[in-house]
């Protein structure tokens, strides 16, 4: 691994926060004792130590098992850590916000959050849950908010309640499967200096990482871990993007390695052009989708 890798690409919140484009996600893990969760915790302290700095996690992910996992990895070194969490929509309005937080917190053995998102839309009313944020935000508890699987519509009607550069993140599901955002969601994060959250970058199941010309593309490309694998470059094609934070999953150090190594990779004109024939761009509105 190269010394500087992990920070080769980098996205700046509204108030100049600066971070790398490559975070570590933790949806389904911490599900499990014993080795596996060993081997998570070590993944995550390899990251940190390697400069990722962002680490994702949810209240919904395995019950608060996800967030406990997480305050395991980095007790011994908080101050290293940009944190993010959500919450679930049924916990949004302004007391369940308050005590959904103070929740998370417990779990993950800290006094703040660096950033908060709303998990997805529900039925609270927008207005009282960013109300609730920003009472966070005062005590001291929070250090930013921001929003999950919020579509266009969504992110103007946001902008009825909040003032420019309040909410500073927009995480959604983008990958070469799930393209539908490329048609207006990435730009409009970008001219509202959102940035975007990519989730499941690299796919789920590894249905994506079996397609022939995400082989092919595969196979013109070296890493620092070696030749290049169909993960690195459904990595690598979504960390291209401006304004773009991805954050897969890597349950092991190996893996991990292997999403640092795909920012290695510069793909070309003709490798887009073969993903695009593979994965078509939108061409029309696609409703928001979500996993």
């Amino acid at each position: 691994m190269k010394g500087s890798n992990a920070m080769t690409k980098t996205v700046t919140l509204a108030d100049g926060t600066v971070l790398p484009a490559l975070g570590m996600g933790t949806w389904n893990m911490g599900e499990t004792g014993g080795t596996r969760f060993q081997d998570e915790v070590a993944s995550l302290r390899y990251g940190l130590d390697a400069g990722l700095r962002v680490i994702d996690t949810a209240e919904m992910y395995g019950n608060g098992r996800s967030e406990s996992l997480v305050g395991e990895a980095i007790f011994p070194q908080r101050d290293k850590v940009f944190l993010v969490s959500k919450v679930l929509p049924s916990n949004a309005s302004a007391d369940g916000v308050a005590t959904a937080c103070r929740n998370s917190l417990r779990r993950l053995g800290t006094d703040r959050l660096d950033l908060y998102l709303l998990h997805w839309r529900g039925g609270v009313p927008l207005g009282e849950t960013i109300q609730a944020f920003r009472k966070l935000k005062q005590e001291g508890l929070i250090r930013h908010w921001g929003v999950s699987n919020f579509d266009v519509e969504d992110i103007l009607e946001l902008e009825e309640y909040t003032r420019p550069g309040e909410c500073v993140v927009n995480q959604i599901l983008y990958s070469l499967e799930h393209r539908g955002v490329e048609y207006d969601l990435l730009d409009a994060d970008r001219h509202r200096n959102i940035v975007t959250m990519a989730y499941s970058p690299i796919g789920q199941g590894g249905a994506l990482l079996q397609n022939k010309a995400l082989k092919a593309v595969a196979a013109r490309h070296k890493t620092s871990t070696g030749p290049a694998t169909p993960a690195q470059i459904a990595l690598a094609w979504v960390l291209r993007q401006r304004n773009m934070l991805a954050i897969p999953k890597a349950g092991t150090v190996a893996h991990l390695k292997q999403n640092i190594a795909a920012q290695d990779i510069e793909l070309t004109e003709a490798d887009l052009t073969d993903l695009d024939q593979a994965f078509a761009p939108p061409s029309r509105k696609v409703s928001l989708e979500m996993i």
